[in-house]
């Protein structure tokens, strides 16, 4: 009987986002008027929500020079390795702090959807940005549960 062999399982690839496609944030607008221009470099979120929206944005476009860019050089890690079996769904926002136009800090408390080889859960954490050389940055972050 010939010996079976197991081939490695190829992940799918992140999905396609256009500019026309819906941002993946969550708010009824494309990505290309939402969350694409920040990750183009053509604005800047203007509210902590703003950057954790855009934020989550990237992961799932797998944006890594953004992310970098919006984290503090304080807490910013050399780089970002994407999981291939991990999949983000969805991103509810469920509280604010601080962090308009007026503030210097702000904490965004989210829950954030996603699959790990196909298995669902979330990950529930508050974030806590600042404003560094004028922008909006991500800085820390506590897991909830």
């Amino acid at each position: 009987m010939p010996r079976r062999t197991s081939r490695p399982r190829q992940q799918p690839a992140a999905p396609r986002i256009t500019a026309a496609s819906p941002c993946p944030c969550g708010l009824p607008a494309t990505y290309g008027e939402c969350c694409g221009r920040f990750h183009s470099g053509s604005a800047a979120a203007p509210t902590c929500e703003a950057l954790m929206r855009s934020r989550y944005a990237a992961f799932v476009v797998q944006d890594a020079p953004y992310l970098l860019r919006t984290w503090h050089p304080e807490t910013r890690p050399p780089g970002v390795d994407f999981d291939p079996a991990m999949r983000w769904t969805g991103l509810e926002i469920l509280g604010t702090t601080e962090g308009s136009a007026f503030h210097t800090t702000g904490t965004v408390t989210f829950r954030a959807h996603y699959t790990d080889d196909g298995r669902p859960d979330s990950l529930h954490e508050q974030s806590r940005f600042v404003r560094h050389e004028g922008a909006w940055v991500y800085a820390s972050a506590v897991f909830v549960d």
